[in-house]
């Protein structure tokens, strides 16, 4: 069997995929070749069969070759359901560009105390609510979160966690956080994303927001509740579980500059045109599907409240 075709692990990266994350080394090729088996011979998959990628799913699901197989399904049967939220097709059309200075998922540089999770900076609230809605910029924080899986052991690995700064949502911002999107957006870190969330912060939280949050709360699990908290003007609150060090330089810290982690990301994405251009031919095809297809319309309907969804 040919050795996996997969960048060698940092030691303190291997360290921790081994002992946290149940990782074999000596097996890592049968464990890959294992789920790619799986894939080719599900009728309606058409997948990636990207060593890089698909040991990102054995990464975040501990090597459960069964939560693997759930999560690849899932990741592709979103992206062929719903391509406006969940693709971006081709970076060199001139909104992305625009779309990512909107600072929506973007990865500082230095991982939380030099060795821990990536922190990702997202600021909501500072795009033309005339020209773009949410799920616009949604596409482009999803395309970053692709890269991330590919690129970054890091993320891999040790997870990441949401910094985002929501001081600037005004009430027609609000008006687009419909409950329809964010039933996308917690299903694909629920039911899809190989890759941990370790936490998501609010900053910059104004009355309104506190308002939409105990909104949703009661629709979330507890280990979801317990992983959201909410910050104010006063960044001394997340000092604590953040140190200011990590903060972008815009926050009085030393972790990359905003308008510089938008110039290199969209760089990245044009680097990777190619990669998402031929992206589109990666997608479901349902018709084919052994089974029951995902119930679209219990999880994603408008009417009723969200139905919990177990995330690990």
């Amino acid at each position: 069997m040919a050795p996996p075709n997969i960048r060698p692990l940092p030691e303190h990266l291997q360290e921790v995929a081994i002992k946290e994350l149940n990782e074999r080394p000596e097996r890592l090729a049968e464990d890959l070749e294992a789920l790619k088996d799986w894939a080719i011979k599900q009728p309606h998959l058409n997948v990636r069969l990207d060593d890089q990628l698909l040991v990102a799913f054995l990464r975040g699901c501990k090597f459960s070759l069964e939560k693997a197989k759930s999560k690849l399904d899932w990741y592709y049967t979103l992206k062929t359901k719903y391509p406006d939220y969940y693709t971006l097709q081709d970076p060199d059309v001139p909104h992305i560009q625009d779309l990512v200075k909107y600072g929506v998922g973007l990865a500082l540089p230095i991982p939380l105390n030099e060795t821990g999770p990536r922190i990702v900076f997202s600021r909501f609230g500072i795009y033309p609510i005339d020209k773009y809605k949410l799920k616009d910029l949604l596409a482009t924080a999803f395309a970053n979160f692709e890269l991330e899986i590919r690129l970054d052991d890091t993320a891999v690995v040790n997870g990441f966690l949401n910094l985002i700064d929501v001081g600037k949502v005004n009430a027609a911002h609000f008006a687009q956080f419909t409950p329809h999107l964010l039933k996308k957006m917690v299903a694909f870190l629920a039911n899809a994303a190989p890759i941990r969330l370790n936490a998501t912060h609010f900053i910059n939280v104004p009355a309104s927001f506190e308002k939409l949050y105990n909104m949703i709360k009661p629709t979330l699990t507890e280990k979801q509740r317990n992983r959201i908290f909410l910050h104010g003007n006063n960044l001394e609150t997340i000092y604590a579980l953040i140190p200011q060090k990590y903060l972008p330089k815009d926050f009085g810290g030393e972790n990359g500059c905003i308008d510089e982690l938008e110039k290199s990301t969209f760089q990245l994405f044009l680097d990777h045109r190619d990669y998402f251009k031929e992206d589109v031919k990666y997608r479901n095809n349902e018709e084919l599907r052994v089974g029951q297809q995902p119930d679209y319309e219990s999880l994603f309907g408008m009417e009723g409240s969200f139905r919990k969804i177990d995330v690990d």
